[in-house]
């Protein structure tokens, strides 16, 4: 560990957040003189004040101890580079355009991985008015639901949370092509290319779509 780098970062992040020596000190329970000896690089926070100067700084432990932050390249937020996260803890939902590093529950969120729809997670789209009548016959047990349904466009992100006991099923705004997501909690993540509704639709003169 660069003891100078990690003073270097305690002191930028200290900043960065309007506080002084002294605020930091006092929410830290420790002297003045020891914020500045970190900042100094003459030595380092004790690994037992680690969690609470990561959780003032607002940074995480791993990267206090490596003393920099790297930065990722710039989201133009393009919604093709659409990332999920679901909690297994609390079943929170969370999308990201870009590269993050994100936890909750005190669990590290990795991404998940999209698969195409199949017999056993299946998916119909009917048009109905101005809308598109999303349908999964699918379990919805306290054990084994749909924790929610997307629609993806080119420039807008439509989430609707399911809960169990409840019907699988939402209306969306037509919009133009897209993609439908939906998680179920025991298989993961799952994709429904709009377009392919269209072309079928196209092919058998139906306003009914559904994947066998």
């Amino acid at each position: 560990m660069d003891s100078a780098k990690v003073g270097r970062l305690i002191q930028s992040l200290r900043k960065e957040k309007n506080m002084t020596q002294r605020n930091l000190a006092l929410l830290m329970n420790v002297s003045e003189q020891a914020i500045s000896k970190w900042e100094r690089g003459i030595g380092c926070p004790d690994i037992s004040l680690l969690s609470r100067l990561s959780e003032i700084l607002g940074v995480n432990i791993e990267k206090i101890l490596a003393g920099e932050l790297r930065p990722n390249d710039q989201d133009n937020g393009s919604m093709g580079r659409m990332k999920w996260y679901s909690c297994k803890g609390c079943g929170n939902v969370i999308t990201s355009t870009g590269g993050i590093n994100l936890s909750c529950c005190d669990r590290i969120l990795e991404p998940l991985q999209a698969n195409p729809v199949n017999e056993e997670h299946n998916i119909t789209v009917e048009e109905v008015e101005n809308d598109y009548y999303v349908t999964l016959k699918h379990e919805m047990s306290k054990e084994h639901y749909i924790s929610f349904i997307a629609y993806v466009s080119i420039d807008r992100v439509l989430i609707i949370k399911l809960y169990p006991e409840q019907d699988a099923d939402t209306r969306f705004p037509k919009q133009y092509g897209g993609t439908l997501y939906f998680h179920c909690s025991q298989h993961g993540l799952f994709h429904y290319d709009m377009g392919r509704s269209k072309r079928r639709k196209g092919q058998k003169g139906e306003k009914s779509i559904t994947d066998h």
